[in-house]
Formats: structure tokens, sequence, C-alpha cells
């Protein structure tokens, strides 16, 4: 299926039993009402689908039941965020043998790339795959930031396709713009900035808090794309507090604990992960449940 490079695609969450084993099942439930609430694609095994935390089988396992599952309704994408170069180019073509749409490459994990490293890195996936590439760029959370000069270098790569740009500075996107050109097409990776990515080009939004608020997530899409700020910024004022919970370090804990606040699936994540507790807890479930109290109406 071709991807349609626009529109809200949730990194969905991966849903885990009691004992931390895999719920396919329960993935897959949330898979059908994100669809169902109208989402343009699907990223599988992102960050918020707790990647790295997986086992490489379990991916597999993950983007078979979502392929089946999709049944080519919206694009499906897999997250490939190995420990190698070597590693994420069998993942990738594995992910493709499996029937996935595209990709969303990061850097290799735990080691800290340098630029030549880094530009090797993207290159020789690219090179190993004829699936699209979503590049994944998060410096604050992986410590390798590819900077516009470093994507105009890449720009030879023609199966990198896209940006999802999270480095948390919205000048970015102008400055790739600037720099790229259309050479790129941009995503907003960042949920409480993503009205000013929108503003400053990007047409697509890889969004975690959709997984528990996705009617009011497409509904501020659907505004802000239109041009109709005003009424944009209306429900982005209210989903922000909400918003920011996505820049955390416990971005996965957070969000599954506001998706299951909603009836989105559970919270249980899979260790190092814990739930949060205690006074972080009381704190988080006040931000969820003023909002859920206050929610636009947007269904």
């Amino acid at each position: 299926m071709t991807i349609n490079w626009h529109g809200i695609y949730p990194a969905s969450t991966t849903q885990f039993n009691a004992d931390q084993s895999l719920n396919i099942a329960a993935t897959m439930q949330h898979v059908e009402k994100m669809i169902a609430a109208g989402m343009h694609g699907i990223i599988m095994l992102g960050s918020v689908g707790e990647n790295t935390t997986l086992e490489y089988a379990e991916k597999l396992d993950v983007l078979r039941a979502t392929v089946e599952t999709v049944r080519r309704r919206i694009p499906v994408m897999t997250g490939v965020a190995e420990t190698t170069t070597r590693l994420a180019c069998r993942f990738a073509a594995d992910a493709k043998k499996i029937g996935v749409d595209g990709l969303m490459v990061l850097p290799a994990m735990i080691y800290k790339a340098d630029p030549r490293e880094t530009m090797t890195h993207f290159r020789t996936v690219a090179r190993a795959t004829d699936l699209p590439i979503l590049v994944y760029n998060n410096p604050p959370a992986y410590g390798v930031d590819i900077t516009p000069a470093m994507f105009a270098e890449l720009a030879d790569e023609k199966t990198l396709v896209a940006i999802k740009e999270s480095s948390d500075n919205v000048r970015r996107i102008t400055d790739i713009k600037n720099l790229c050109g259309d050479r790129y097409i941009l995503f907003s990776g960042v949920d409480d900035l993503v009205l000013e990515s929108v503003m400053l080009g990007s047409v697509g939004w890889v969004s975690g808090l959709v997984n528990a608020f996705p009617h009011e997530t497409k509904r501020l899409w659907d505004l802000a794309t239109a041009g109709n700020y005003a009424e944009a910024l209306k429900i982005y004022r209210w989903y922000t507090p909400l918003l920011h919970l996505d820049t955390h370090v416990k971005l996965v804990q957070y969000i599954k604990l506001a998706a299951a606040e909603c009836g989105y699936g559970t919270e249980m994540t899979r260790s190092p992960r814990l739930p949060v507790v205690g006074r972080e807890r009381e704190e988080i479930l006040a931000i969820i449940r003023k909002a859920m109290a206050t929610r636009p109406a947007c269904v």
C-alpha cells in the first residue's frame, strides 16, 4: 500500500498482560480503535510502542498481527530501533516480508554516534530496503542529532522520504525547508509543538497522546490543516497540559495511564518501566482527569 504521507499516525501502544507477556489481541483491539477514530496511518513499535523492550521475534509477531488486522485500510509502518546497523537492516528486510508499508528508522540504540557514523547508519539502512523511510530525529531522547545540514547531505538517498522532527526545536522545520526545499516530507514528532509545526510546514503528526484522546487529536488536526487556527487554538490550549506528558522521560507510562483512564487498554508496561505511583501518580491523574472533565465536543 502506498503511504499517503499526511495526517495523524499514532505511535501505537503495545499491550501486555499482567505478567508483562505480550498481549497481541489487546494490541490489535487498540489498532482497531485508532482506525475507527479516523487515523490516516499507524506506526507500530515506536518509542511509545516500547520497541526496545520487545524481543526480535515478538516484534515480528506484532507486525504480522497488525498487517493481518489492518487489511490495507490504512498504511502500516514500523519503528526500526536496533543496537547495530546490521540488525536494523535485517529487521527492515523482515518487516518488508511481513508486508509493512514503510519504516520509521531511528539511530542505532545505546551508542551515541557522531555525525559521520549517524549518516552512515541511515545510508546503510536506506540502501538495504526499497521501503520508504521516515527518519526519526529525537536528540533529547536518543542523544543523536541529525541536523538540517546532515539531512541535506543525505538527500541523495531516495528511500529517505520523510522526517519525524522531534528535536524539541520548532525552528528546525524552517531550517530544513530553507536548506532542503521540498526534498523531505515533514512530520511533527512532539505533541506539544504540533500546532506551531503545522503552521511552519509539517503535513503529518506522529502522536503519542492520540492513544488516549483520538477524537480530540483528529479534530485539532483537521482544524489546523484547514487553516482555522482560532478554533484549533481553543482545543490546543485545552490539550496542552496533556501533550506536555509526551516530552517527559516517562512518556510511555504517562500515555498508557491516560489511555487506560479513557478506556483504551491498560497501563501495563514492560520492565524496566514500572507504573507511576504515589504523588507522581496523583499529579498525572489530576491532569488527565481534568482534561476528561473539560474535553471539547469532538464526536
